[in-house]
């Protein structure tokens, strides 16, 4: 398997995953302003939609979305625990995450990366945000994870996505429990493994 990633995006949650499941993969980079990868490619040859993260299968398809990436990942190693069995009403609970996170965390961080939004405009970004982390705060005062007592693929994707507010200048310490959350996740070896691989070089 390939998986086109960039450093500081999203494809980092699918990074962490495969380095969790101890999956064989190549890395390949994307720089997300010429569009090429690093072998000089273009890469909306591979992901029309032009942004990471694409796993690249050994069968030549190609599949995109995080959420469906770590997923399919996921049950490429049941016995892993990294999501719930397909069908069950926990998988379905890990969906509800999953979507949770694109479209409130991930898709409300975004918005901030908008240099060209006025600053009254980002403050009501930044404060929709800031009630989502309180509704984060409330679940991980009580469990370690977002599932409860174990790891899954939801805690690899909140965890890439808590990190860019080191881009917005948002400091986590009114909400503990994710200062503590953030912590716990980047200890994991293959979290580390995967920070240092997309460090710059």
């Amino acid at each position: 398997m390939k998986l086109y990633y960039a450093p500081d995006t999203c494809s980092l949650s699918p990074h962490i995953v495969l380095r969790e499941l101890a999956l064989p993969f190549d890395l390949v980079k994307v720089d997300n302003r010429s569009k090429l990868t690093a072998d000089g490619r273009d890469f909306r040859l591979i992901n029309p939609k032009g942004y990471v993260a694409a796993l690249e299968l050994d069968n030549g398809q190609i599949l995109t979305e995080g959420p469906a990436i770590v997923q399919y990942l996921a049950d490429l190693k049941p016995e892993s625990g990294l999501a719930p069995p397909a069908g069950s009403w926990e998988r379905v609970r890990l969906q509800e995450w999953l979507n949770f996170i694109t479209s409130e965390i991930h898709a409300g961080s975004a918005l901030l990366f908008n240099k060209s939004l006025p600053d009254d405009v980002l403050a009501i970004f930044r404060k929709k945000l800031f009630r989502r982390f309180d509704y984060l705060q409330t679940g991980l005062a009580e469990n370690s994870f977002l599932m409860g007592a174990s790891f899954s693929v939801a805690d690899a994707y909140l965890f890439t996505v808590l990190g860019w507010c080191k881009f917005f200048n948002i400091e986590l310490d009114r909400w503990p429990a994710l200062v503590a959350y953030c912590a716990s996740i980047s200890a994991r070896p293959a979290v580390q493994a995967a920070l240092l691989a997309e460090a710059p070089q």
